[in-house]
């Protein structure tokens, strides 16, 4: 009987929480709705989930082939995102690395000070990054960006060092006993069981560049230079009126994050359920 109350009460809390999920979903399913309608049709009340009147291809023809070239927009933000996570996940990983299994006078220090700068607002340093870049003929370019993207990256080397401190050092002295340098336990033993924690940092990664508004804003103001974020300031403008398209275009720019999540999940709640058996 008790098992049987425990079912029921497991059943009720699933179907409340899906329930709950879905409120949250709702906005979600109106703009893939919208992406699919006429314009005089995305604002009818009451609402119309399933259109009566597809114009799906038209608008996907209007974002991908119309006057606002989204399609360099959208390079430009894979560039960006793409780049700059794998240098965050190099970088970080590294660092992480020393800090955690290499012994070094001053290390404890060293992190100490590198956790200190997390408290340093990155609108502070907007003007200091601003005058660097232009003495870097670096500013309104993509390697401006990429320069401060991959090395903004304290609280990444943080989150891995802790996980790296799990790691048993076992490994490391079995390796040092076959011969293995820094170079090769770093690779062949350090980062294939950080996967769960290095995809984690990429998903977190890509997403903040992927979505990131106000460093483009700042450092490029060349159009063509633009991401998605402010690629879809332009469609706002030219199709101001135009819901059904704006919301094509605003589907097409979450479709890299919800990729990049599907692609890396199974490592992110291999990494929960780990850190869930060591507690």
């Amino acid at each position: 009987m008790i098992l049987k109350k425990l079912d029921v009460s497991k059943w009720i809390t699933t179907l409340l929480m899906g329930l709950f999920s879905l409120v949250f979903l709702l906005p979600l399913i109106w703009m893939l709705s919208a992406a699919g309608k006429y314009e005089k049709d995305v604002m009818v009340f009451p609402i119309q989930w399933i259109p009566v009147k597809w114009n799906l291809i038209n608008n996907f023809h209007e974002v991908w082939l119309g006057s606002v070239p989204f399609t360099l927009f959208y390079y430009n933000s894979l560039k960006l995102s793409i780049t700059i996570t794998l240098a965050t996940i190099l970088f970080c990983s590294m660092a992480a690395f020393a800090f955690t299994k290499l012994q070094f006078r001053g290390r404890n220090l060293a992190f100490a000070i590198l956790l200190s700068l997390m408290i340093i607002p990155a609108e502070s340093t907007l003007v200091p990054r601003y005058l660097l870049l232009k003495w870097l003929h670096l500013y309104n370019t993509h390697a401006g960006l990429m320069l401060m993207g991959m090395f903004s990256t304290i609280y990444f080397t943080f989150l891995l060092k802790q996980f790296m401190a799990s790691i048993h050092s076992e490994f490391l002295e079995a390796a040092k006993m076959d011969g293995a340098g820094y170079v090769r336990m770093y690779l062949q033993i350090i980062l294939p069981l950080s996967k769960p924690i290095l995809a984690t940092v990429a998903i977190i990664k890509f997403i903040w560049v992927w979505n990131d508004y106000q460093n483009p804003l700042i450092f490029l103001i060349t159009k063509k230079l633009y991401p998605i974020p402010l690629g879809l300031q332009l469609f706002k403008s030219e199709y101001a009126d135009n819901y059904a398209v704006l919301m094509m275009a605003s589907v097409a720019a979450i479709l890299p994050l919800l990729i990049v999540f599907i692609i890396l999940q199974k490592q992110v709640i291999k990494g929960i359920s780990i850190g869930g058996v060591k507690g």
